[in-house]
Protein backbone atom coordinates (compact mmCIF):
# COMPACT_ATOMS: atom_id res chain seq x y z
CA UNK A 1 0.00 0.00 0.00
CA UNK A 2 1.34 3.55 -0.83
CA UNK A 3 1.87 5.67 1.95
CA UNK A 4 -0.45 7.96 3.69
CA UNK A 5 -2.39 11.54 1.98
CA UNK A 6 -1.99 12.52 5.63
CA UNK A 7 -0.91 16.46 5.18
CA UNK A 8 0.30 16.11 1.59
CA UNK A 9 -0.51 18.88 -1.02
CA UNK A 10 -1.35 17.89 -4.58
CA UNK A 11 -2.56 19.47 -7.52
CA UNK A 12 -3.90 18.26 -10.99
CA UNK A 13 -1.05 17.82 -13.99
CA UNK A 14 -3.49 18.94 -16.43
CA UNK A 15 -5.89 21.97 -16.48
CA UNK A 16 -9.43 20.10 -16.87
CA UNK A 17 -12.70 22.00 -18.51
CA UNK A 18 -12.94 25.86 -18.06
CA UNK A 19 -14.64 26.22 -14.48
CA UNK A 20 -13.28 23.31 -13.25
CA UNK A 21 -9.72 22.56 -11.52
CA UNK A 22 -6.80 23.30 -12.87
CA UNK A 23 -3.15 23.23 -12.16
CA UNK A 24 -3.68 26.19 -9.55
CA UNK A 25 -5.86 24.26 -7.51
CA UNK A 26 -4.21 22.53 -4.13
CA UNK A 27 -5.95 20.16 -2.58
CA UNK A 28 -4.84 19.57 1.39
CA UNK A 29 -5.89 15.49 2.56
CA UNK A 30 -6.14 14.04 5.45
CA UNK A 31 -6.35 10.73 6.53
CA UNK A 32 -7.72 8.44 9.52
CA UNK A 33 -8.22 4.51 9.90
CA UNK A 34 -9.46 4.06 6.38
CA UNK A 35 -11.43 8.04 6.09
CA UNK A 36 -10.11 10.23 3.68
CA UNK A 37 -11.27 14.05 3.85
CA UNK A 38 -9.52 17.38 1.71
CA UNK A 39 -9.83 20.71 1.30
CA UNK A 40 -9.03 22.53 -1.87
CA UNK A 41 -9.11 25.97 -3.92
CA UNK A 42 -7.37 27.74 -6.33
CA UNK A 43 -8.11 28.85 -10.20
CA UNK A 44 -11.96 28.95 -10.80
CA UNK A 45 -12.92 27.16 -7.41
CA UNK A 46 -13.57 29.08 -4.32
CA UNK A 47 -13.86 26.24 -2.13
CA UNK A 48 -14.05 22.57 -2.48
CA UNK A 49 -14.11 19.48 0.02
CA UNK A 50 -14.56 15.97 -0.73
CA UNK A 51 -15.28 13.01 2.17
CA UNK A 52 -14.80 9.14 1.64
CA UNK A 53 -13.05 6.23 2.25
CA UNK A 54 -9.47 4.22 1.52
CA UNK A 55 -9.28 0.72 0.78
CA UNK A 56 -5.74 0.03 0.51
CA UNK A 57 -4.60 1.84 -2.47
CA UNK A 58 -8.65 2.77 -3.39
CA UNK A 59 -10.20 6.03 -2.56
CA UNK A 60 -13.91 6.25 -3.26
CA UNK A 61 -15.40 9.71 -2.37
CA UNK A 62 -17.64 12.30 -3.29
CA UNK A 63 -16.44 16.11 -3.42
CA UNK A 64 -18.73 19.71 -3.56
CA UNK A 65 -17.68 22.98 -4.84
CA UNK A 66 -17.78 26.38 -4.87
CA UNK A 67 -16.72 28.09 -8.21
CA UNK A 68 -15.92 31.95 -8.62
CA UNK A 69 -18.97 32.31 -10.83
CA UNK A 70 -21.03 31.37 -7.80
CA UNK A 71 -22.42 27.95 -8.76
CA UNK A 72 -21.92 24.92 -6.96
CA UNK A 73 -21.44 21.49 -7.99
CA UNK A 74 -21.08 17.91 -6.88
CA UNK A 75 -19.52 14.48 -8.24
CA UNK A 76 -18.10 11.29 -6.65
CA UNK A 77 -14.40 9.88 -7.62
CA UNK A 78 -12.26 6.55 -7.29
CA UNK A 79 -8.84 7.13 -7.43
CA UNK A 80 -5.69 5.11 -7.48
CA UNK A 81 -2.58 5.85 -5.39
CA UNK A 82 1.09 5.53 -6.94
CA UNK A 83 3.91 5.61 -5.45
CA UNK A 84 5.90 7.62 -7.66
CA UNK A 85 9.98 6.81 -8.25
CA UNK A 86 10.81 10.13 -6.99
CA UNK A 87 8.83 9.58 -3.63
CA UNK A 88 5.77 11.62 -4.67
CA UNK A 89 2.27 10.32 -4.31
CA UNK A 90 0.03 10.13 -7.26
CA UNK A 91 -3.72 9.57 -7.67
CA UNK A 92 -5.17 8.50 -11.07
CA UNK A 93 -8.67 9.36 -11.03
CA UNK A 94 -12.00 8.68 -12.74
CA UNK A 95 -14.89 10.87 -11.45
CA UNK A 96 -18.11 11.34 -12.82
CA UNK A 97 -20.49 14.81 -11.85
CA UNK A 98 -23.63 14.20 -9.88
CA UNK A 99 -24.92 17.90 -9.69
CA UNK A 100 -24.70 18.20 -13.95
CA UNK A 101 -23.41 16.07 -17.07
CA UNK A 102 -19.99 14.80 -17.37
CA UNK A 103 -17.24 12.75 -16.48
CA UNK A 104 -13.61 11.53 -16.88
CA UNK A 105 -10.15 10.85 -15.67
CA UNK A 106 -7.06 13.02 -13.91
CA UNK A 107 -4.25 12.85 -12.50
CA UNK A 108 -2.99 14.64 -9.60
CA UNK A 109 0.34 14.94 -7.98
CA UNK A 110 2.38 15.22 -4.67
CA UNK A 111 3.85 19.53 -5.04
CA UNK A 112 6.52 20.53 -3.20
CA UNK A 113 6.73 23.53 -0.41
CA UNK A 114 7.56 25.36 -2.82
CA UNK A 115 4.92 24.77 -5.44
CA UNK A 116 2.25 25.56 -2.64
Amino acid sequence: MARSLDGLVLAPVADQAPGQVGTRTRFTYHEREGEIWAEYAGGDVVRGRLVGTREGDRLDFRYVQLKEDGTTSSGHCVSTVVDLPDGRVRLEETWEWESQQGSGTSVVEQVTALEH
